[in-house]
Order: C-alpha cells, then sequence, then structure tokens
C-alpha cells in the first residue's frame, strides 16, 4: 500500500539535495511525496545545527508534531542532519515522540531504520563513518526541473573556530569523479541544463585522495552535452586558486557568479576566526575574478559580534562590503556552538550591541542589492526558467547567469527553457520583466 513522505529541510543546500536522496531512497519502499502534512504517514525533519536560532526552530516543529502523530495511529516523526547527528539519543530524550534519529553518515540506512520504526520500535543511527553509499542513489527530481544539485564531496578539514561543521558531518570526503560525471550525465539525459556542485569547501576537491583536482572536474562537466549553466558552492577564499579563477574566462556554462564567504573584513578577527586569509588576500582574489570575468556577480557571508569583536573590527567589515559591493550576502549575529573552539573564547560582544551591527550591515547590504538589480533595468538578460512566480502565478519565475531572481510575463515560456527577458524594473531582491522569447 502506497504511503507518504513529508519531508521538511533546514539549513544549507547539502541538506537540500540530502533531502532529495532521502526522498528517493523511500520511494523505494513505496513512499510518495505528501501535498500536505496532513496526508502524511511519515514527517521527516532534515536538520541544521550551524545556529542557535535553527536549533530552536527545529524543537518548535518537533512539539507541533506531537499532535499530528496522535491524530492517526502508525505514523511515524523522523529527524535526520546536523541537529540529530549532534544531539543523538539525547533528542528523544527531549522529544520523545521523535521515533528515528539519524545523522549525516546514515542516511543509506534510512529505509532500514524506517521499517523499524514500522514494527513500533525505536531507531538511533549517529556514527560518523566513511560510509558514503547514499551517493549511490540519484536524488529524487521533480519533472521538469531544470536546474539540479549534485555533491561532489563531504564534511570539511578546516575547523574554523565557530563552526561546527566538521564535527556534524564529519572530515572530508571527495566523492570518486566517475561517480559525479555520470551523474550529471544522467541528469542531463532527464533535461537538466543546469548543475549546482555541492561540497563544504569545493576548492579542496580531490586533493586528499589524490583524484582530479576541481578545475579539472570543472572541466569535464563542461564537455557534458546539454549542460548549459554551471555552478559551485562554496569556495574557501583561502583554497580558491588562479586556475579555478581563470576558468572563468574560458568556460562558457560557468556562470558568472560566486559565493565567497569571507566572514569579517578585520584581519585580526579573521585570525581569531582561524580562516586562514587576510582582508588584503581576499580582495586580490576577487580583483582577478572580475579580471577573468567582467561583470561576475559576488556573494557572501559574514558573522557579526564575534568575540572580540570592536567597533573598529566592525567599521573594518563595512568597508570591505563598500569596496567589493557584493550582489548579496547572508549575515548573522554569532552563535556559540558547543564544542567549537570560539565557544570559549573571552570577549564576548553584548548581544544587544551584535544586533545593533547586524541592523547596519544589512542595511548596507540592502542598498548594494538594490544598486546591483537596478543596473539590469533596460537589459535583455537570459533566464532559465524554474516555474511560476511565488507571488503572482500568471506569470514565470528564472534565474539569470548571475543568479539573480527575475520574475517575468507574458508565461509563453516553458520551465526548464532558456528565454530572453527584457528587464523593466527592479525591486528590492528580484527583477521584473517581459517574455523576449527563446535562446538558441
Amino acid at each position: 500500500m502506497a504511503r507518504h513522505v513529508y519531508i521538511e529541510t533546514f539549513g544549507c543546500q547539502m541538506n537540500e539535495v540530502d533531502s532529495a536522496r532521502m526522498l528517493a531512497l523511500l520511494g523505494e519502499m513505496d513512499y510518495h511525496p505528501a501535498e500536505s502534512l496532513s496526508d502524511a504517514d511519515l514527517v521527516l525533519l532534515n536538520t541544521c545545527s550551524i545556529r542557535e536560532k535553527a536549533d530552536q526552530k527545529i524543537f518548535s516543529a518537533l512539539g507541533r508534531l506531537r499532535g499530528w502523530k496522535r491524530g492517526r495511529e502508525g505514523r511515524i516523526v523522523a529527524v535526520g542532519g546536523c541537529l540529530a547527528q549532534q544531539k543523538g539519543s539525547a533528542l528523544r530524550e527531549r522529544a520523545p515522540h521523535v521515533d528515528i534519529v539519524f545523522g549525516t553518515h546514515s542516511i543509506s540506512r534510512l529505509p532500514e531504520l524506517v521499517r523499524i520504526a514500522e514494527g513500533e520500535g525505536a531507531a538511533v543511527s549517529t556514527d560518523l563513518s566513511d560510509d558514503t553509499s547514499h551517493w549511490d542513489v540519484l536524488p529524487y527530481l521533480a519533472d521538469g526541473a531544470a536546474s539540479a544539485m549534485v555533491t561532489i564531496m563531504q564534511g570539511c578539514d578546516n575547523y574554523c573556530a565557530y563552526c561546527i561543521v566538521p564535527y556534524v558531518r564529519g572530515r572530508e570526503i571527495s566523492r570518486p569523479s566517475a561517480e559525479v560525471l555520470d551523474e550529471v550525465r544522467e541528469l542531463a539525459c532527464r533535461g537538466v541544463c543546469e548543475v549546482v556542485l555541492l561540497g563544504q569547501n569545493v576548492n579542496s576537491y580531490g586533493k586528499k585522495e589524490g583524484g582530479i583536482p576541481f578545475p579539472a572536474l570543472l572541466k569535464r562537466i563542461s564537455r557534458i552535452p546539454g549542460i548549459r549553466r554551471i555552478r559551485f558552492i562554496t569556495s574557501h577564499p583561502r583554497d580558491l586558486d588562479r586556475e579555478t579563477i581563470d576558468l572563468f574566462s574560458e568556460i562558457d556554462s560557468l556562470c558568472p557568479h560566486i559565493h565567497l564567504p569571507i566572514q569579517s573584513g578585520s584581519d585580526g578577527i579573521l585570525s581569531s576566526m582561524e580562516r586562514g586569509y587576510t582582508r588584503s588576500e581576499y580582495l586580490r582574489k576577487v580583483e582577478n575574478l572580475r579580471m577573468a570575468r567582467p561583470g561576475i556577480a559576488f556573494s557572501s557571508d559574514f558573522i557579526v559580534g564575534f568575540p572580540g569583536e570592536t567597533e573598529s573590527d566592525f567599521r573594518d567589515t563595512l568597508a570591505v562590503m563598500e569596496e567589493v559591493r557584493f550582489d548579496s550576502s547572508f549575515s548573522f549575529r554569532f552563535s556559540p556552538r558547543p564544542g567549537t573552539k570560539a565557544a570559549g573564547m573571552a570577549g564576548t560582544v553584548a548581544r544587544e550591541e551584535a544586533g545593533r551591527r547586524l541592523v547596519r550591515l544589512q542595511a548596507l547590504q540592502d542598498r548594494h542589492t538594490r544598486e546591483r538589480l537596478e543596473a539590469c533595468v533596460g537589459k535583455e538578460m537570459e533566464v532559465l526558467v524554474e516555474g511560476k512566480s511565488a507571488k503572482d502565478p500568471t506569470r514565470l519565475c528564472g534565474r539569470t547567469p548571475c543568479h539573480k531572481t527575475v520574475n517575468f510575463s507574458p508565461v509563453t515560456a516553458k520551465q526548464g527553457c532558456m528565454h530572453r527577458v527584457r528587464i523593466r524594473s527592479a525591486g528590492p531582491h528580484s527583477l521584473s520583466g517581459e517574455e523576449g522569447g527563446p535562446c538558441g
């Protein structure tokens, strides 16, 4: 008998593709995607623990699931991902209605764990291991999907002072290039024309295993028929090498956008964070990228209120933002994570002060984002159609090569196709335009 699973994903793109793999694995057990929570027999929360706020959101969601589980006999609650990896069996002690807890290295065990829960048992699996058998499973892909994420590595060896990722994702492991290329070819056969390569630090791909380096992988993917756009996330500024930078001028399908987290503009704070680069080294790589691909778009990450951050340090961050003028960024108030070096550092910045700094930083970013978007008005841009606009279903939505969201009309274009769009106006975070016809 067909059953239904409802998956809620928290956190990063890595979690999103992990959720798609979980859905594919459960599909082999005759579980189908549920349209709503009320339709589900199994609810799976794929969790994040990068910040305290993420923890709070997940436990709040678990609280709401108590009533859902009581609503019908046999319902199952599962928690996977980084918070599950971090908390383990303690998560069930706090939320006894949870049936399954499985960590980031236990995805391939999900069918086995569900069978245990269906037999009214509880299952916990959070051992870190070198098991990568879940990579053998092609992630679930919705009909007509134009873009797909492809995991090329997992884990991280950097151990930045504030980051819990190495503790919940494990040490760095690169996926064999043959597997990556086979998955990209399969996606191309299914009509996908854009792939997003995922890793905590894609620039170190293959180094530990002695395989092909990241630039070589990019070149091979660019030669696969049908793949018209390539993106990658995330680049560590320290490891972004000149060969990769030069590829932006050599590979037409490599999108002119890069996510390059700086975290702080202060050399002192960057040193305390153990990021392994200076402000000037970061800015030099930005300059080299702009020389390789004029018009390239930049996004970044910022942490404000890191231990020891002074007003002068914070002004250094604002100065870097003014110099680079990022197209977008993700910014957060420092959140100490248990077990990380920063959690025990002196020089705590008052929460209220960190909050004020975050407001100032985000206001500056909003101004720069609007500036970048307004520069697009009047231009005709290539847009990959992703589906209907979230706010107006009579219009379509897609993304430019620079990763800008465009809502446009009329709606003769089809999902998964490339279309030219004349940009008519800019909003705070997206563009609006009119369809100009298909791209060749």
